[in-house]
């Protein structure tokens, strides 16, 4: 895949999934704008091919000074990775408001309007990539709020497919399954027993494996690819083959 050419935003791509997304892009030839509240880690601060915006993703609603940024920073504008988000556990009946709108706010009216403010800037060929979740497809317990964001990401990919095909943008969605990061780990960390836990969680994957987030790096890098042209309007679960294995007793 050839990304020499192309720029794109990746929203909370310093660290976890995003920056596994990030790195891909790069190895691939991509310019990359960072965009999240805080501040890069050296490495990334200092590669020439990655420029950062700070960015509150819970309360910005205008997202024309993060695109303008990026044209500041390369020139152009190709790629759009909405990666940015927030889970927040809470037991259905004390489900508050609060939550309900950080959550919505963040996973899903942020992607909105940040496509939005980059439309002028989208030229033949751009690609949009919406990172969901299996819990668009599923739901854990206390993630009515989360679940329902993700499913609302995945239906708004397909709709935003249908009315920007006609400029010849493409949007998608990677829905991940369980991904290795600091977060996982320090839940699987919180558990009566974690060694039994993360075997019991290798076992529903077919893949013999959890996942990484340069996995889902590698599904985003294809999708931004001029190799991935004549898709658009999917969701693509990238989990190991967790979702397709039915459960049985062991």
């Amino acid at each position: 895949m050839d990304l020499t050419r192309k720029v794109a935003v990746v929203t909370g791509g310093g660290k976890g999934i995003g920056r596994g997304i990030v790195e891909v892009l790069l190895e691939h030839g991509a310019r990359v704008v960072v965009a999240q509240r805080s501040p890069l880690d050296e490495d990334l601060a200092a590669d020439p091919r990655v420029s950062s915006v700070a960015t509150d993703f819970s309360s910005t609603t205008d997202f024309s000074a993060l695109v303008e940024s990026a044209i500041a920073a390369f020139g152009r504008l190709d790629v759009i990775v909405n990666c940015a988000g927030i889970m927040i556990e809470e037991e259905l009946a004390s489900t508050t408001l609060a939550a309900w709108d950080a959550t919505t706010a963040i996973n899903l009216r942020t992607p909105l309007l940040l496509v939005q403010a980059a439309l002028p800037h989208l030229s033949e060929g751009a690609s949009i990539v919406n990172i969901g979740s299996i819990e668009g497809i599923g739901a854990n317990p206390q993630h009515a709020a989360y679940a329902a964001s993700k499913g609302g990401l995945h239906a708004m990919t397909r709709a935003l497919a249908v009315d920007l095909g006609p400029q010849g943008v493409r949007c998608n969605a990677i829905a991940p399954g369980w991904i290795e990061s600091d977060l996982s780990e320090a839940y699987i960390d919180s558990l009566e027993d974690p060694h039994a836990a993360r075997e019991e969680l290798r076992r529903l994957h077919p893949a013999g494996r959890l996942g990484r987030p340069r996995d889902i790096g590698h599904a985003t890098a294809f999708l931004a690819s001029d190799m991935a042209s004549f898709i658009t309007g999917e969701v693509i679960v990238v989990d190991g083959g967790r979702t397709a294995r039915l459960p049985t007793p062991s």
